[in-house]
C-alpha cells in the first residue's frame, strides 16, 4: 500500500429543489386552490474516521467530492427528494484543514467520529406556503438554496505511543524491525526510509505502537534532506526514542542536531519525555561505548542507554523505559464522585 499522508480535496454540498407553483384541477371542484410542493434538500458533505486506514492515497484518485441537489417540488403537494449525502472516509489521526493550510477546521482522533464540512441547501417552497385569506391562488414560489462550496486539506497524523528518531542510517527501522512484526525496508545508506512506518511493539505483557519516520538532517526544517514534514506523525506520541549512531565520530554533534530540528518545528515536541539510546554499540569496543556515552551524557544532561538492534542488546531496557512513560496514559480515568448523596 502506497503512503500519502497529505491531500488536496475539493468539496461541494448539492443545492436545494427549487418549489413548484401548481393549482389543483380537478372534474367538478371550481376552486382548487394551489397544491404546488416544496423543494427537496440537498445533499451534506461529511467526514467519518474509520478504522483499518492509515494512508491518504485513496484521495490521490479521486479529489472532488460533489452531493447531488434535491429534487424539485411538484404538484399535489408532493415534496421532491432530499439527496443523499456524501461521506469522506479518512484514517483516525487526520487533521482537515482550510484552504489556507493553516485554520484546523477538525481533528479525527476517535474511530466513528463524523464532522460536517458543507452542508446541503434547504429546499424551495412551493406556491401552497404563500397561500393567505387574501392571497387564494399565489403564483409565488422559492428556488432552493445553493450548496457550499470549498477546498480542503487533509494531512494525516498517525497516532503512536512511541516515536523514533534520529539522523539517518542511526538504525531505527532495523530496531522496530527487530521488536515489532513490521517488515521496513532496511540498507545501508541514508534516507532507506521514505515514509513512516508503524509497529506493534510487547514488553512484560504489554503493548504499544511504536512508529519510525525517515531521518532528520541539519536543516531539514528548512527542507534539506526529506525536510521535517513525517515530524507531525510522532506529535502525537506520547514519548521519543532517541537513537543515536554509536559507529559515529561526533555523537554529541548528531544529538545536538536532531533537538535542534525538534525545536525548530514545534516547541510541542520538545516538552515530550525523551528517551535517548546510544545504538550499534555491538559494533564498538567498551573503551569507545564508556567514552561516548560521558560525550552524549554531557551535552544532553541526562542519562544515555545502550543497545543494538542487531545483537538485541539492551532493547529490553529500552522498551522497559518507554513503557514507564507510556503507561500514565493507559490509566483508566477515575469516577467522577458524585456531590451528594441521593435521597429519596
Amino acid at each position: 500500500m502506497k503512503f500519502l499522508d497529505l491531500a488536496k480535496v475539493y468539496i461541494r454540498s448539492g443545492g436545494g429543489g427549487a418549489g413548484c407553483v401548481s393549482f389543483r384541477r380537478e372534474k367538478f371542484i371550481e376552486y382548487g386552490g394551489p397544491d404546488g410542493g416544496d423543494g427537496g434538500r440537498g445533499g451534506d458533505v461529511w467526514a467519518e474516521a474509520v478504522d483499518g486506514l492509515n494512508t491518504l492515497i485513496d484521495f490521490r484518485y479521486q479529489q472532488h467530492f460533489f452531493a447531488k441537489s434535491g429534487q424539485h417540488g411538484m404538484g399535489s403537494q408532493m415534496t421532491g427528494k432530499s439527496a443523499d449525502d456524501v461521506v469522506l472516509r479518512v484514517p483516525v489521526g487526520t487533521e482537515i484543514l482550510d484552504e489556507d493550510e493553516e485554520t484546523v477546521i477538525a481533528d479525527m482522533t476517535e474511530v466513528g467520529q463524523r464532522v460536517l464540512l458543507a452542508k446541503g441547501g434547504n429546499g424551495g417552497w412551493g406556491n401552497l406556503h404563500f397561500k393567505s385569506s387574501t392571497n387564494r391562488s399565489p403564483r409565488t414560489a422559492n428556488p432552493g438554496l445553493e450548496g457550499v462550496e470549498r477546498t480542503i486539506w487533509l494531512r494525516l497524523k498517525l497516532i503512536a505511543d512511541a516515536g523514533l528518531v534520529g539522523l539517518p542510517n542511526a538504525g531505527k527501522s532495523t530496531f522496530l524491525a527487530a521488536v515489532s512484526n513490521a517488515r521496513p525496508k532496511i540498507a545501508d545508506y541514508p534516507f532507506t526510509t521514505l515514509h513512516p512506518n508503524l509497529g506493534v511493539v510487547g514488553v512484560d505483557g504489554r503493548e504499544f505502537v511504536m512508529a519510525d519516520i525517515p531521518g532528520l538532517i541539519e536543516g531539514a526544517s528548512e527542507g534539506r534532506g526529506l525536510g521535517d514534514q513525517f515530524l507531525g506523525h510522532v506529535e502525537r506520541s506520547n514519548v521519543l526514542l532517541h537513537l543515536v549512531d554509536g559507529t559515529s565520530e561526533t555523537v554529541a554533534e548528531d544529538a545536538r542536531t536532531i533537538l535542534t530540528e525538534l525545536a525548530a518545528y514545534s516547541p510541542v515536541l520538545m516538552q515530550k519525555p525523551r528517551v535517548t539510546a546510544l545504538n550499534k554499540i555491538d559494533a564498538l569496543e567498551e573503551e569507545e561505548i564508556a567514552e561516548r556515552r560521558a560525550a552524549l551524557e554531557a551535552e544532553l544532561g541526562h542519562p544515555v542507554m545502550l543497545m543494538s538492534g542487531v545483537a538485541r542488546t539492551g532493547v529490553t531496557d529500552v522498551l522497559r523505559a518507554l513503557w514507564t512513560q507510556i503507561e500514565p496514559s493507559r490509566a483508566p480515568a477515575a469516577p467522577e464522585t458524585p456531590e451528594g448523596t441521593w435521597q429519596p
